[in-house]
């Protein structure tokens, strides 16, 4: 038998949680893990947009693309736990709209598709739709807006948040993202609406922390922030996560929400630069940098010995 990976990094989290990081292809790191260990994965793979990514070339052929998804993602579904969650972003580019939607294709026979959140990274709102209760004195533009040149094409303002789930029928924590209801007439009407708060829906608006210089502050092209899986753990149920898995950590927006809320958290990436950037952000959202032995014994029964003469899939 070979040897399990050796971590790139251990962060002590809060709580006696612990953050773990790889530097490795995610494949290699699903063969360590043991089925059904994992029960949320947050992730944004490289979208096979040409994207200059450090160590990564974002460029193969749409069937070796779409063939590689096929296989990370029933890699992941190995490890998922039966009531778990796998939440997946992708985004696409104006003139190839298919991308996305190929991906969650490719992702169909190993995995329910059980919801389709939108992340709205920029918005506008005119002061007369939003009504008088809003109370805004003029039209609202706000978001990450990045315009293109095109006659033919309007602006990219979201990406897909597919949620997946190995039966379509996991539970969810839906109001542990409640919004007030806006006429509160209807707490009154609906017995659903007894607290005061309804389901905030599939429409996610999350913009970027606003940023001086990209090189230093987002040193990665295509991150998401950490607003973002965050609302994901939260809408999974947090009281039901032990174990949380990003197979593609970038600069660890998903340790981050880790951290935030204390839960265990096992990431890979292949490269070290991203890593390292990843292992610091994490560290700043620490409060408590103590970690509690019982919980270590536990996460890592997570793990199991790699057979022999494996090799490491590439990316």
């Amino acid at each position: 038998m070979s040897v399990l990976l050796t971590p790139f990094a251990e962060v002590p989290g809060r709580s006696a949680t612990f953050l773990r990081f790889y530097q490795a292809d995610c494949l290699e790191l699903f063969r360590q893990l043991r089925p059904q260990s994992i029960d949320v994965i947050v992730t944004s793979p490289p979208y096979n947009l040409g994207i200059e990514y450090g160590r990564y070339h974002d460029t193969l052929s749409r069937t070796d693309y779409l063939e590689w998804t096929a296989t990370w993602v029933a890699a992941a579904a190995r490890v998922l736990a039966p009531e778990g969650s796998l939440f997946l972003n992708v985004g696409a580019k104006p003139s190839d709209p298919w991308t996305a939607l190929d991906v969650a294709q490719a992702a169909r026979p190993h995995l329910r598709l059980q919801n389709i959140i939108h992340w709205i990274k920029s918005i506008a709102i005119d002061r007369k739709s939003a009504g008088a209760a809003a109370g805004l004195t003029r039209d609202l533009a706000v978001g990450h807006y990045k315009p293109i040149n095109s006659d033919r094409f309007l602006n990219d303002c979201h990406e897909f948040l597919f949620h997946f789930t190995p039966q379509g029928a996991t539970s969810l924590d839906r109001l542990a993202l409640g919004v007030p209801y806006q006429d509160q007439s209807n707490v009154g009407r609906w017995r659903a609406a007894a607290d005061g708060i309804r389901c905030r829906g599939n429409t996610w608006f999350v913009p970027y922390e606003t940023i001086q210089r990209r090189d230093r502050d987002r040193p990665h092209p295509a991150t998401f922030p950490a607003k973002l899986p965050e609302q994901c753990l939260r809408l999974h149920g947090r009281s039901r996560i032990r174990i949380v898995m990003d197979p593609f950590a970038g600069l660890g927006s998903t340790a981050i929400a880790c951290a935030k809320l204390g839960i265990d958290f096992i990431g890979a990436d292949i490269d070290g630069t991203y890593l390292a950037e990843a292992v610091t952000r994490a560290r700043t959202a620490i409060l408590d940098d103590a970690i509690g032995g019982k919980r270590v014994a536990r996460v890592a029964q997570v793990f199991k010995p790699a057979s022999a003469g494996q090799k490491p899939a590439r990316r």
